[in-house]
C-alpha cells in the first residue's frame, strides 16, 4: 500500500481543486482530494456552515480512507485553517500525520485589515472580494447563471470560517507544520504565527504571487509534499 496525501480545499473548492498537483507527486503517494458537502461529487448534500461540522466531516472521511501507511495533510486557505483542527482531532484518536502543510493562510488568530463578514456582503461587493483574492474565473463572476450556482457554495465556506474565527485558540499539535504563502498576500509577513500551533518542527516559505500562488509554483509545492513523508526525520526540503 502507498503513503497517503489528503488534500483539503479552499473556500469554493472541491475534490478537483488540486488536480494540477497530482501528476507531479511520487509514485509512492496516493493523493486523495477530499471535499465538503454541497459541491463536486457531493452536490446533493447540504452545505456546511459551521466549522465544527466541517472538521467532523473531514475527520470521518480520513478515518474511513486510512490504509495504515504514513500520511500527510495539505490544506490551502480555508483548508489550512480546518487542517489544523483536523490534525488535532486525529491525534487524539491515535492517528499522527507525518506533516501538516498549509498555504495561503498566516494561521488562526491573524486578522486582516478589512473588518467585515465576507459572507454577508451584497453580490457586487462579494464579487470584488473574490476578484481580489483571485482563483475564481472572471467568466463565473460575469455570468449570472454560473455565479448564482457557485456563490452559495463560496458564501457557505466563508460563513463556516467567519462565524467562529478563532476556534483554534490553544491548539498545539505534535505534527510538524510547513507553511507557505504568496508575497502579495496581506498577512504574509505574519506567516511565522503558525509556529505556535505545533510543538514539533516548523518550516515556512514565501513564494512570489497572490493568494493563489500555488498554481505557478506547482513544481515547488509538489517537491515539498513529496518530501513531507520524511518530515519527522527532519529531512524537510528547503527552497
Amino acid at each position: 500500500m502507498k503513503n497517503q496525501l489528503f488534500f483539503l480545499h479552499f473556500a469554493g473548492g472541491s475534490s478537483f481543486s488540486f488536480d494540477f498537483l497530482k501528476n507531479k507527486l511520487n509514485n509512492s503517494i496516493t493523493s486523495i482530494a477530499l471535499e465538503l458537502p454541497g459541491r463536486g461529487k457531493r452536490m446533493d448534500e447540504k452545505l456546511i456552515k459551521l466549522k465544527e461540522e466541517a472538521i467532523d466531516d473531514y475527520c470521518r472521511q480520513i478515518i474511513k480512507l486510512r490504509n495504515g501507511n504514513p500520511f500527510v495533510i495539505y490544506g490551502h486557505s480555508m483548508g489550512a485553517t480546518l487542517g489544523l483542527s483536523v490534525v488535532a482531532r486525529l491525534e487524539k484518536m491515535g492517528h499522527f500525520p507525518e506533516q501538516l502543510v498549509v498555504s495561503g493562510n498566516a494561521g488562526p488568530g491573524v486578522r486582516k485589515k478589512k473588518n467585515f463578514m465576507t459572507y454577508l456582503l451584497g453580490d457586487s461587493e462579494f464579487k470584488e472580494e473574490l476578484r481580489e483574492l483571485g482563483g475564481v474565473p472572471e467568466e463565473v463572476l460575469k455570468n449570472n447563471e454560473l455565479y448564482d450556482f457557485f456563490a452559495p457554495i463560496i458564501r457557505a465556506d466563508f460563513e463556516c470560517l467567519e462565524k467562529d474565527p478563532f476556534l483554534e485558540k490553544g491548539i498545539v499539535i505534535n505534527t510538524p507544520i510547513y507553511a507557505l504563502m504568496g508575497t502579495e498576500e496581506e498577512t504574509c509577513s505574519e506567516i511565522e504565527n503558525w509556529k505556535i500551533f505545533t510543538d514539533s518542527d516548523f518550516r515556512y516559505n514565501v513564494l512570489k504571487g497572490n493568494h493563489f500562488f500555488i498554481y505557478p509554483h506547482s513544481d515547488q509545492i509538489a517537491m515539498i509534499l513529496n518530501k513531507s513523508f520524511s518530515a519527522k526525520k527532519r529531512d524537510l526540503l528547503t527552497i
